[in-house]
């Protein structure tokens, strides 16, 4: 084999050159994730080395963008709010399975526990759509909405 061919094996294999092919073909996903550490791709070669960057790249978390781009179902495993969702159940399920045990012990009627509060629960104890509307207020609203724009267009 001569020298060509074996620079050429060893550039398809990695080092400087196949970093610069991974940030060809992953720019934007491994752009996000350098940003969150303050450094950008222009940095790669001065402030962040090429083996640095390496090192990155090789220790990438599950929920980063490079992740989610480079295999999308580990990054759906990795997501944070899946993982509280879960937790949040099973911390539901726990509760109401304690909730039936003391009331087996005491021969009282199982007391409904509270659910784990969720970020999609009542904000506040502001939220929208407390009551119906009945459907005549409704036609009543579409029907003045309309004259208004009759007499302004």
């Amino acid at each position: 084999m001569d020298r060509r061919n074996q620079e050429s094996e060893r550039c398809n294999s990695g080092g400087i050159l196949g970093l610069a092919a991974f940030i060809e073909k992953h720019h934007k996903a491994l752009e996000a994730d350098l940003i969150k550490y303050g450094y950008e791709i222009k940095d790669v070669g001065h402030s962040l080395s090429w083996g640095a960057l390496h090192s990155f790249i090789s220790n990438i978390e599950p929920d980063s963008s490079l992740s989610r781009e480079m295999d999308p179902d580990i990054y759906k495993w990795s997501i944070t709010l899946k993982t509280n969702t879960l937790l949040a159940d099973i911390y539901d399920i726990l509760a109401l399975i304690n909730s039936n045990l003391v009331a087996i012990g005491t021969h009282k009627q199982a007391k409904t526990p509270k659910p784990y509060p969720r970020p999609s629960d009542k904000r506040d104890g502001k939220h929208i759509g407390d009551e119906a509307v009945p459907v005549s207020e409704l036609k009543e609203m579409f029907v003045s909405k309309r004259r208004k724009r009759a007499r302004n267009g």
